[in-house]
Formats: C-alpha cells, structure tokens, sequence
C-alpha cells in the first residue's frame, strides 16, 4: 500500500504520468475537417524566428522578437515536452537571461516546492548554503527530474549574476508535494518574535506534519498515515494559517500568512483520497490552482516578473485531458492576470529523454524518432528552420484551421511508453518554441 501511494504522488504532482491511456487516447478533439486545410508549412516558414541555439550563453540577440513578442507581461511560462531534455532546460534558462536582461525579469519559479524554493533563493541571493546538497536532498521521489547539471547551472548563474548587480534575481518554487522546515520554521520564528505565547499551539498544529529533511522519507511518512489522520493534519493547519492572520500585521507578516498558508496547500493535498478515480481530478485542479495562487502572490508582494517552468500539461490553457485535469495552471493565471500571463509552448520532433520506464519503474534514458504523419510535430518540423520561435496570436488566417484541430501531440511526463495527448495549439498556447532535436538531461 505504502509503495503505491508513493507512486500515485510521483504519478500526481507530475501530471501527464496519471491519465490512462484510454483516456489520452480518446480525449475529446475537434473532429479533423473532412476537406484537408490548406497546408500551413509556407505561412510558418514565413512567420518563424529562427533561433541561434538552445545553449544559455554567448549572445541573445535571436531572443529579441520573443521579448517583443512577451510585451507586458508579469508572468511568462515555458514549458516543456518532457521533464528531462537538456534542450528544454537550457533553453529555459537562456529564455530567462534574456527576459531578465532585455525586460527586466528578476524571479525563475519551479515546478517544485514552495520549502525547496526557499533554500535555493537563500543560496541566489546570499550565497548561504550548498545548492548540490540542497537539490539531492529535496529532488527526490517526484522532483527527481530536476536534480540535473543543467537546473545546477542555472542557479549558479543566478548567483553569479547577484554578486554583481544590485537589483537581485530570485527562485522560488511554487508547487505542494513537499513542505520542510524552511516553510514551517519561518512561520514559528515570526509567532516568536511578535506574539511568543502561540508557539506551543502553532507547533501542536503542526505536529503530525513529518519533520524529516529527506524528501523521499517524509513523503514516505505521510503516505503511511490514513487518511483519516491526513484530514486532521490538514484541518490542523487550516486553524494555524488563521492563527497566523491574528499576529501583529505588517510586512513580515505578510510572508509569515504565505508560509502557513504553503503548509494548509500541501496538508490540504494530502488529504486527498487518490486512489480513488473519483477523487483525483479534484485533487489536479486544486494542485494547478495553488500552483497560480503561489506565482500570482509572489509577482503581487516582491513586484518582480517571473518565468515560470513547467510542463507543457501545466503552463497550458486547454487539458488535453478534462477528465482527470479539469483546469491548468495557465487558465487560472490568465483568469488572475488577464494579458499578463503569457505562455510558451516547446516541442520536438526527435531525440532523448529521461523518464519512469512504465515497464518496471526505473529510471531509463529513452530515444524516440521522427514524429509520424499526423501528429503536430510533424509539420512542425517541415519548417525550414531546425529550430524557431513562432507567435501562434499573430499567424496569418490561413493556418487558422490547422491551429484549432487537436491532433496527437508528444506531451511526456514523468513515465513511457505513454500515448500521445491531442493537443490544439492554437486553444493551448501564445508562442511556440520547436526543436528538431533533443537529448536527454544530465541526473545528478
């Protein structure tokens, strides 16, 4: 039991894993025209910008149009095709540098925990801690896939970055499959210094969340309880974020109500029964809307902008499956940032990546070839450039029909084999970045 709810959470908070295939494989599509469109390679072959490389450094001139194309956003998501191509993360973090060098960006969001993000954004802008030891310990179980050399790149450069330059870059991690002491801590610390007598409570509240540092032994913990007592746990933390809205108000304590507030989101995720089918969209929408709620408060309190990197299944408009994902991440930015909030789609066409082998469960390196006839990367990848940036709100009419027919989609999590999604990228995304070719992430 212990083994398979730990794998439901793997499954869970990396969220193309879970749907069935029977559900990928029949989500409901717009039905494909019965006279072909007009083929829209000439048009994308126009409207393309090509790119100079997938690689973080030397020149971003070739980023340019993608800043022009960002406008005035706040809140930019890039997503990804899988969870472990090294194109994809070294692409996110040249799309980073650039839009914090070209638009003044300042903040790089994760899809991994609100507590991880907390010691990694110590490290960036103080230069307190090792990044290496902080991301073996808290990429585990469903985060394993970012404890690669190229996400460590990124956040050395942060740093490097802050030596120098007064305004400071930050991380933070917006999801719920985790909270440590740096969440808990924190909230502790600010009832300490303004209000000492409601420690003993809070620390009764939060006694039954596991203390463990190690993110595979906590989760472990938890999963181990029954759900009667996840729910207490839950309702535990409810009472002591609503504790923490009774301390002394001012700007400590607005980041000492988000801490409590992270600990009831990862409580309250917890207290789901996913094992039970119909129970789990529920527990997807609430993780994808915490998700938003967590980036949309930081952009609102810190004032910066901020890339956010997730999968394609989350910085999305439109689920490619309704049925066990009712609403993304990106629709409920768009809902809470209007035109603030734009995304980028990514895509390949070949090459490797790192995932779950769904045969056994371990952790393998996988190739695919070209995509077949039919599927989106296949036209895609008939565009002259290997890789390019498209603006998908400015194409001419022509490509108006193919954009809006869902076809099959490479959309890989954390496991394969795993069918395609059917994906409309004109319903899912406001730019297009496409890569002929991809290799698979550096594991740690």
């Amino acid at each position: 039991m212990k083994r398979l709810l730990s794998a439901l959470l793997v499954a869970a908070l990396l969220p193309i894993t879970t749907a069935t295939a029977t559900a990928t494989a029949t989500a409901t599509a717009t039905a494909a025209p019965t006279k072909a469109p007009p083929d829209p390679v000439p048009v994308l072959n126009r409207a393309a910008v090509p790119l100079r490389t997938t690689e973080p450094g030397g020149s971003l001139r070739d980023l340019r149009p993608l800043s022009a194309m960002v406008g005035g956003a706040r809140v930019v998501g890039v997503g990804e095709a899988t969870h472990s191509s090294h194109e994809f993360f070294t692409l996110k973090h040249r799309v980073f540098r650039a839009l914090v060098e070209q638009k003044g960006f300042t903040t790089f969001a994760l899809e991994a925990s609100w507590s991880t993000g907390l010691l990694l954004d110590r490290y960036v802008v103080t230069g307190t801690g090792d990044p290496r030891e902080i991301m073996r310990r808290e990429f585990q179980d469903a985060y394993r896939f970012w404890n690669v050399e190229e996400y460590l790149d990124l956040i050395e450069w942060m740093r490097s970055y802050n030596r120098t330059h007064t305004r400071k870059l930050r991380f933070v991690g917006d999801d719920l499959g985790y909270v440590g002491p740096a969440t808990i801590d924190r909230v502790t610390a600010y009832a300490a210094k303004t209000r000492p007598a409601v420690v003993p409570e809070l620390e009764r509240l939060y006694a039954g969340i596991p203390a463990d540092a190690e993110v595979a032994r906590w989760t472990a913990q938890y999963w181990a309880k029954s759900q009667a007592e996840r729910q207490r746990i839950a309702t535990d933390a409810a009472r002591a974020a609503d504790l923490v809205r009774t301390l002394p108000a001012g700007p400590e304590r607005v980041w000492a109500e988000q801490h409590a507030q992270v600990v009831w989101q990862v409580a309250k995720f917890f207290s789901f029964d996913v094992e039970d089918p119909a129970v789990l969209p529920q527990a997807m929408r609430f993780r994808d809307e915490t998700m938003a709620a967590n980036v949309a408060w930081w952009t609102r309190t810190t004032g910066g902008k901020v890339v956010l990197s997730a999968h394609n299944g989350h910085i999305a408009y439109k689920s490619s499956v309704p049925a066990e994902y009712p609403k993304l991440q990106g629709e409920f930015l768009r809902e809470t940032l209007g035109r603030g909030y734009v995304n980028v789609g990514l895509s390949f066409d070949h090459g490797s990546f790192n995932a779950i082998d769904t045969a056994d469960g371990k952790m393998r390196t996988f190739t695919v070839p070209s995509a077949p006839a039919g599927n989106t990367e296949h036209t895609l990848d008939r565009v002259r450039h290997d890789d390019y940036l498209l603006d998908l709100r400015n194409l001419p009419h022509a490509t108006k029909s193919w954009l809006e027919v869902a076809r099959p989609t490479r959309d890989i999590g954390t496991a394969y084999p795993w069918p395609d999604s059917q994906v409309a990228l004109g319903d899912s995304y406001d730019l297009l970045i496409h890569l002929n070719e991809v290799s698979a992430a550096r594991l740690r």
